[in-house]
């Protein structure tokens, strides 16, 4: 067993660096600029990317959030390399600041567009532009991020968008005529459809980089069935009471904590072989909804280029924003 292995199933202890497993590469000298990442997928990869020595950026809607966050990943890395950033994906104006501010950065290495709304609203909701909320928040607001952002990456010399995708994909029917959801809002509908979109997103927008000649690949890759009440207790990050952790642990065969989830994340965020695949290149856990990260299979709306192209002028047109057209 090596020295980064641990047989200690106790969800309440600090979290361990990440097995052998799921070691991805140094990521030493590399910035990386997670999206929410005060929570959930998002502060986890972000504590396993300080473990491997990358300086972090974490942009989260709320700084206070951000903060306890940071800190307590600096209590497990001292070491951690960390700034926070206020970013709101759901508005675009606070995506068009942010992506002003980082742009002053020499380069960025890695984007993970990793903030996103899983407990949907039970009506339709509208942000502060008037777009669809879940659509806005999952998918359009990182379109225009990454849009914003393009110089910075471009700078890096081998740069990589990551993008969060779904098992949810696979389950539900889109309506590509309505992306607003419009006149077909469902909860279930509104986060499995915006995950479509991310998820075609990421495999249209890394064709048109490698048409454009562009050193920059876009990936994506899913958590699997990650779960809070199989995830190590955090102070102020992951604290789910005992019925929560009782009745999470009964899902045990089929679940996994956020931790791992965020395994193949840092894998498309560090595998030195993405680059020499052919795209889509997607990421998941072996066993579908849990283990080890490995290259995968997406859903095939995902990988349509019909689906993409109406996907892509949704998204055109919702931010106002033109993208390697």
């Amino acid at each position: 067993m090596s020295k980064n292995q641990t047989t200690d199933t106790n969800p309440n202890r600090a979290a361990p660096l990440m097995d052998t497993e799921a070691q991805a590469g140094d990521a030493s000298g590399m910035r990386i600029l997670v999206t929410g990442a005060n929570a959930g997928i998002g502060f986890w990869s972000s504590l396993q990317l300080a473990q491997r020595g990358a300086e972090v950026i974490m942009a989260c809607r709320n700084t206070g959030k951000a903060e306890i966050a940071a800190k307590a990943i600096r209590a497990r890395v001292p070491e951690a390399n960390l700034r926070t950033v206020e970013l709101d994906v759901s508005s675009l104006d606070s995506v068009a600041n942010t992506a002003k501010m980082l742009n002053g950065l020499s380069h960025l290495d890695v984007l993970i567009a990793n903030a996103g709304m899983v407990h949907t609203p039970r009506t339709r909701r509208s942000s502060v532009d008037g777009l669809e909320l879940v659509a806005a928040t999952n998918y359009f607001g990182h379109f225009a991020l990454v849009a914003g952002l393009l110089p910075a990456l471009e700078r890096a010399g081998a740069a990589r968008v990551v993008t969060l995708g779904s098992l949810s994909t696979r389950l539900v029917r889109p309506y590509l005529d309505d992306p607003q959801l419009l006149e077909n809002y469902s909860p279930w509908r509104a986060y499995a459809q915006s995950k479509i979109m991310v998820q075609s997103f990421a495999f249209e927008l890394d064709r048109r980089l490698q048409l454009a000649s562009s050193s920059i690949r876009a990936l994506c890759a899913h958590p699997g069935y990650s779960i809070s009440g199989r995830t190590p207790a955090v102070a102020g990050i992951n604290e789910p009471g005992i019925l929560k952790r009782t009745g999470d642990t009964l899902q045990a065969p089929f679940t996994q904590g956020k931790d791992r989830g965020a395994w193949p994340i840092v894998r498309a965020s560090l595998d030195p072989k993405a680059f020499e695949l052919p795209g889509p290149v997607f990421y998941g856990p072996r066993g579908w909804v849990k283990g080890g990260p490995t290259v995968a299979r997406p859903a095939s709306i995902t990988t349509n280029r019909d689906a993409a192209k109406a996907i892509w002028f949704a998204a055109e047109s919702a931010t106002g924003n033109s993208l390697l057209g």
